[in-house]
């Protein structure tokens, strides 16, 4: 059974998702801010977190990056139409997708479903597939853990996703809806704004200079790669 906690001030919006995502499948746990969020997550292995970012005592956003610090469970935030920096802000934070208010129950379940699927088939490749290493790029896949030049660097799931998807194949082009579709395991229509800011807080991480990546580069027009270093894939 999934443990999906859901996470809002509103009460209709709670009772909603609560309709919405009724199954024999699911546990449902409900917060009514940040800090009890935290606490739940610390308490419960949650599978799932559907998260508001406006919330009292302690919003969304912090409540995420609280959670980050000990866990990597899939965080899909709930955003008011319209407020496209919190959307921004909240997948540089470590959200992994957003819904926007009011919701399609069927783009809710689907959304969820996603998520769910692509947390629990982490860690199911071969072995042959566990280790990359391209250049000063190492990802242990079946560690989840990423290093530059022989320095660990924090990366959330979403981006090591992203990250082994360009490895495995370097000097490949990835369009956003193929990274998308990939990655996040959904139909990719109006993705490219997600799969941009990751793409850039990735950089940001494993790039010395993300203004002149050396590894993850954009293919104008065309998407995005993994610059082929000498000696390839190891």
């Amino acid at each position: 059974m999934y443990q999906i906690l859901i996470c809002d001030d509103e009460r209709d919006i709670v009772s909603a998702l609560k309709i919405y995502l009724d199954s024999p499948e699911y546990s449902l746990h409900t917060a009514e801010n940040g800090m009890q969020a935290v606490q739940l997550c610390r308490e419960t292995t949650m599978h799932l977190v559907l998260m508001d970012i406006m919330m009292p005592v302690m919003d969304g956003i912090e409540a995420m990056r609280q959670i980050r610090e000990f866990s990597n469970v899939p965080i899909i935030l709930l955003t008011a139409k319209g407020e496209d920096s919190d959307k921004i802000l909240g997948l540089g934070s470590g959200a992994d997708d957003y819904i926007t208010k009011p919701f399609n129950p069927m783009e809710v379940l689907a959304r969820v479903k996603s998520a769910l699927r692509r947390y629990m088939q982490l860690g199911s490749v071969t072995p042959q597939e566990q280790v990359l290493e391209i250049g000063g790029i190492r990802l242990d896949d079946a560690a989840k853990e990423v290093s530059v030049d022989g320095e660990p660097v924090q990366l959330t799931r979403t981006e090591i996703e992203i990250l082994k998807l360009l490895m495995k194949e370097p000097g490949k082009v990835f369009s956003s809806k193929a990274i998308y579709e990939a990655v996040w395991q959904d139909d990719p229509f109006g993705v490219e704004n997600t799969v941009a800011v990751h793409i850039r807080h990735l950089r940001e991480k494993i790039e010395i200079d993300p203004a002149q990546p050396r590894y993850v580069k954009v293919v104008w027009g065309q998407g995005y790669k993994f610059e082929k270093q000498d000696g390839g894939v190891r």
